[in-house]
Formats: structure tokens, C-alpha cells, sequence
């Protein structure tokens, strides 16, 4: 985290500082696009975005990245330690673990809804234990925990021009679009780690079953039922992008270009799966680096321009911390809510 982002933000305290640059770290490390379109972002509002990633990779990685050697009793225990660690922060701040005190002053800063974070860990604990999803109503569940709050944590950050609870919905989408589009890519990864996130119906309906799935990540060996299937799940994810883009323009316009530039790069991942010839089973597909230029360079123009006819969004400026016997959260958005990581 640079001095001038957390002079700008109005975070001063030295151990706080210390916690923000480990998130801002994270995300430069593990989430290239998510830092690149941060970048996108009024310098001020950068911060709260690196929490809420480092958070979730923190996450994320226990239950994906712990020790190999580690048991789902670990994983397990791993968790509810973050959990608490969790709760604790949000209801009184600080904490040992520079990622939850990082989050919970920016929760605290923008009256994050608490539920959102407690549904996410809720998600990564069923990763732990769920290793298929019968339907797409099934996976749309849990989503909502490891996807779409994502979304929503984010709004109080980014601004809106309409009430929140407008944007809401969209913001969700993306979040899922996102995750379905990781989805698509690591197939074969995800695999390895015993999971199938495509639903089981959809495979059905190509007569592709997880033996199969598995067969062909052993071979090497493509089958059409299996490209029938992911073209099948390819297009299910560009409808959802479909409808969660129009929501950009509900944003602040001085946060738009971040989340447009977002938007076209996890998209690319589907071009590049098919580019690739839906070969996930057996290679990574990549946005091309000259592509990633031109979104940035592209995002760039975006961001001068907004700036330039910018306006103060009422009402969006982080308030000043409040005290801390005070609730921080805000009431839930919609139902209708229900409907992230790196491009290598």
C-alpha cells in the first residue's frame, strides 16, 4: 500500500498502515486482474478494496492452499479460527490478523453489512465438505456466499447514482459471472482437488459424468461430450454477464471504469477457453498479456474522462469511524441478490 493511498483514505495509525499494505500485498500477488483494475480506482477508495481481497484470499486459501498434508479436521479448525477472529474484529476492532483488521476498519469505515462476510465464510466451509452440485439452482446457493457478496461488499466502496439497494442486484451478478468464469477455467484444477462446480445436470445432459471428467484430466485425451458441455456452460456464463453489465452505469461514474475493466477481462476468459478449444481438462487458458494492455490502457482514457466531469456522489465519502459501541452494519440488500481470483 503506497503512503500517498492510505494518506488519502485517512488511515494513520502505524499497525493499521502495516495491516493494509499485507492485503494490498495479497492482492498484488494473488489477484493480477483484481489489482489492475483497482489501480482504476480514485486513490482513496484503493485501500478498502485490498481488504476486502485480502480477506477473501486469506480464506480462500486455507481451504485450497493450506499445507497438502493437511486434513479437513485442520482446514476445519483453520477456519473457525478466522471466523472468530472474524466476529471479533468486526464487533471490536483490531485483532492479531492483519487481514481482519484491515476489513473490519473498512467495514467499519463504509457500514459493510456484516451478514455479507459471515455468508462468505459460510461458503468456504462448504467447500470443505461439497464436492458436486446437483443443478445450477444448487450452485446459484452457494454462490451467493463465495460470489455475489463479494459484489455487494464492494458497492458501499465503489458508489452509486442510484439507492444501493437499486445496484444491489447487479452488483451480485457480476460477482457470480466472475466466479463462473474461474469456474469454466479450472475445471481440470478443481478436479484435482476433488471438486466439480459444473452442475451435474448440465454434464448429464452431454452424458458427461465426473468418470469421464476424470478420464480425460488422466489422458490427456479430449472427448466432444465434454467440449459440448463446457460450450454449454460458456454460454449459461455469458448470459449472466449479460445481465449484470448494465449495472455499471448505476455505479459512480468515477468507479465505473474499474468495474467495466474487470468485466472485460474475466470475460476474456471465456474467449480464451474457447480460443483454446475448451481444452481446461488439460491446459490453463490465459488472457493474452498485449489483450490485458489494451483493456488497461482503454480503462485509463475511462478514468481521466470521469474524472474530469466528476461530481461529488452524495452521501458516498466514508463516514468518519464512528464509535465503536455503535452497530456498524447496514440492513441486507434485496433477495433478489441471489442470483473471485486472478486471469493467469
Amino acid at each position: 500500500m503506497t503512503d500517498r493511498e492510505l494518506d488519502a483514505a485517512g488511515i494513520t495509525d502505524a499497525a493499521l498502515r502495516a495491516a493494509y499494505r499485507h492485503c494490498r500485498a495479497l492482492n498484488a500477488r494473488h489477484g493480477r486482474t483484481y489489482f489492475l483494475a483497482t489501480r482504476l480506482l480514485p486513490v482513496e477508495r484503493r485501500p478498502a478494496v485490498h481488504a476486502l481481497y485480502g480477506f477473501a484470499r486469506w480464506a480462500d486459501d486455507i481451504v485450497d492452499c493450506l499445507d497438502p498434508g493437511a486434513g479437513p479436521d485442520v482446514r476445519v479448525r483453520a477456519l473457525t479460527r478466522l471466523q472468530e477472529e472474524l466476529e471479533e474484529g468486526l464487533r471490536q476492532g483490531g485483532g492479531d490478523e492483519p487481514v481482519v483488521r484491515a476489513l473490519a476498519d473498512t467495514a467499519r469505515r463504509y457500514a459493510i453489512d456484516h451478514t455479507h462476510f459471515r455468508d462468505f465464510m459460510t461458503a468456504m466451509r462448504s467447500d470443505l465438505v461439497v464436492t458436486a452440485y446437483p443443478s445450477y439452482a444448487d450452485l446459484r446457493a452457494y454462490m451467493h456466499g463465495s460470489a455475489a457478496v463479494i459484489g455487494l461488499q464492494m458497492l458501499p466502496v465503489l458508489g452509486t447514482v442510484v439507492p444501493r439497494e437499486e445496484a444491489a442486484p447487479y452488483a451480485a451478478a457480476l460477482g457470480v459471472a466472475f466466479q463462473l468464469s474461474n469456474f469454466l477455467r479450472d475445471v481440470g484444477e478443481d478436479l484435482d482437488r476433488g471438486r466439480v462446480y459444473l452442475p451435474a445436470d448440465l454434464l448429464a445432459g452431454h452424458g458427461v459424468d465426473r468418470e469421464l471428467l476424470a478420464w480425460s484430466r488422466e489422458t490427456g485425451r479430449p472427448d466432444g461430450r465434454i467440449t459440448a458441455a463446457l460450450r454449454e456452460f460458456e454460454a449459461l456464463t455469458r448470459g449472466v454477464y449479460r445481465a449484470a453489465v448494465p449495472g455499471v452505469e448505476l455505479l459512480d461514474p468515477v468507479a465505473r471504469p474499474c468495474i467495466r475493466t474487470a468485466a472485460v477481462l474475466y470475460g476474456g476468459i471465456l474467449d480464451a477457453v474457447a480460443r483454446d478449444g475448451y481444452t481446461v481438462l488439460h491446459r490453463r487458458s490465459v488472457v493474452p498479456r498485449r489483450r490485458r494492455a489494451v483493456v488497461a490502457a482503454d480503462g485509463l482514457v475511462r478514468v481521466a474522462a470521469a474524472r474530469l466531469r466528476a461530481r461529488p456522489v452524495p452521501g458516498h465519502r466514508p463516514p468518519p469511524p464512528a464509535p465503536r459501541s455503535l452497530p456498524a452494519a447496514v440492513p441486507s440488500p434485496t433477495a433478489a441478490v441471489r442470483s473471485t481470483e486472478e486471469v493467469a
